[in-house]
């Protein structure tokens, strides 16, 4: 999930850990994607490995973080149980968890070791919403019928909706994590990095156990403290799960009904789900642009009805036409105009939220489309350029010497380096696209640019 009442949003990457990207993409991974406002998982072992369940954590820092000023971990989580009791959390519930409430150091490494990478859209895609994991989001539909057509009826989502984060998240549960949730709560609320959003977790965990739907020792999760088979944060557990098994329990680790009702009512209520309608489509984009038409117009925040589309001479990939209607709907091109091409609907919001890298909810979307019926998509058949990370830091720096906000200076290429690319690409006159160039790093070295690309053939299938 991507927000909560008090977490601030991560940056706009992927993150490397179980997403599957060290193996072959003919095999099934047990991959689980993180939410964007949990904390990003580390690409890498940390220093200091989390302790396994069972073994002692490691000690908390003697000094005490500065954030607390100066005060011992002991204390602090004294401070943290007074905060649960008047957020209502019972006695009984914390003398249930307070075995589990320790510091462990090595959560924190994991946390500030973490690495982000960048990976083009066409190879994540290709890896997240292979054909296995398609079919088996169809197969999961068809096993668990009954409850996705109730959550359907009272919610409005789609199955093959639910059934993609079901797969991304967590494998269909085959990957949920196997750190105890409280520790890895605790442990990084009492670090500075976001003390409040995890304090804020942490109760909402207590709060899960006070209602009965967990026992500490069912909590066993991620460790950056996700639970369940579609990866909730605590908020999200205790303010969206629900009982559709109706064994007086809202279990999002062991019971699929619970698990896809529960998905449902987060994307129905808490992302505002729009019934009834698409929420991504495979197009294509002439090259040859149209008058009224320039590259500046695919952006997520520009939405013209799809009548407007079609009159620009976006078709499906097949060449059919748009709907002649006024259905909104913005160009997405996650690779520039030489990528794929989609049309991303109201209901696209849904996916930002639950995860705001872009790379993440276009994928998401569109494994849901696949596991819906879509063909592959269409992408050309050469690669799209990609720069090299040095390179990309490079352009970033260079922007902020422009004057232009692109967020963190990482190499990762976030909505507001996109915007700042876009921006820069008029101010040169080159298609607008946002996708970062060559030509463009040239022009901002203030180097002559190289002669552009002939254009590349046409598409292929992604198989």
């Amino acid at each position: 999930m991507n927000r909560s009442s008090t977490a601030l949003l991560l940056g706009v990457t992927l993150l490397a850990h179980s997403y599957g990207l060290q193996q072959a993409s003919a095999q099934p991974a047990a991959t689980s994607v993180r939410p964007a406002t949990a904390p990003a998982r580390p690409t890498a072992s940390p220093a200091r490995p989390a302790a396994a369940p069972g073994q002692p954590a490691a000690p908390a820092p003697r000094g005490g973080a500065a954030c607390h000023n100066g005060m011992s971990f002991d204390r602090f989580l004294a401070d943290l149980k007074q905060q649960a009791i008047t957020a209502g959390v019972s006695q009984r519930a914390l003398a249930e968890a307070s075995p589990g409430l320790v510091y462990d150091q090595g959560i924190v490494n994991r946390d500030r070791g973490q690495r982000v990478f960048g990976q083009v859209f066409t190879e994540f895609a290709a890896r997240m919403a292979a054909v296995y994991r398609m079919q088996q989001g169809q197969a999961k539909i068809k096993t668990h019928a009954a409850a996705f057509a109730r959550a359907e009826k009272e919610y409005g989502v789609p199955p093959a909706v639910i059934a993609a984060f079901w797969g991304l998240e967590s494998d269909f549960g085959a990957n949920m994590g196997n750190l105890p949730t409280l520790r890895s709560l605790v442990s990084l609320a009492y670090d500075c990095r976001r003390s409040q959003m995890f304090q804020d977790e942490t109760i909402a965990a207590l709060k899960i156990i006070d209602r009965g739907d967990l026992s500490p020792a069912e909590m066993v999760g991620s460790w950056a403290g996700e639970l369940g088979q579609t990866q909730f944060l605590p908020t999200h557990y205790f303010n969206y799960a629900v009982d559709y098994d109706g064994d007086g329990h809202r279990n999002l680790l062991r019971s699929p009904a619970d698990v896809i009702g529960s998905t449902a009512n987060y994307i129905a209520n808490g992302l505002k789900w729009r019934r009834g309608e698409p929420w991504l489509q495979e197009v294509r984009v002439p090259q040859n642009l149209p008058s009224g038409f320039s590259w500046d117009q695919a952006d997520l925040t520009i939405k013209h009805p799809r009548s407007k589309w079609a009159q620009y001479g976006v078709t499906y990939p097949d060449g059919k036409a748009l709907p002649n209607d006024n259905l909104p709907a913005s160009l997405l091109l996650p690779m520039g105009r030489t990528g794929p091409a989609f049309l991303a609907y109201p209901n696209f919001a849904a996916y930002t939220e639950w995860n705001n890298s872009l790379i993440y909810s276009t994928t998401a979307g569109y494994l849901a489309t696949r596991i819906a019926g879509a063909a592959p998509m269409q992408r050309p058949s050469a690669p799209v350029a990609q720069l090299p990370f040095n390179e990309l830091r490079e352009l970033q720096q260079l922007l902020v010497r422009a004057g232009y906000n692109v967020g963190k200076v990482d190499g990762i290429m976030g909505q507001q380096s996109r915007s700042a690319v876009k921006a820069m690409q008029i101010k040169y006159g080159l298609p607008a696209d946002s996708w970062p160039t060559a030509e463009l790093l040239a022009r901002l070295r203030g180097q002559p640019a190289a002669p552009r690309a002939t254009a590349l053939p046409g598409p292929s299938a992604v198989r």
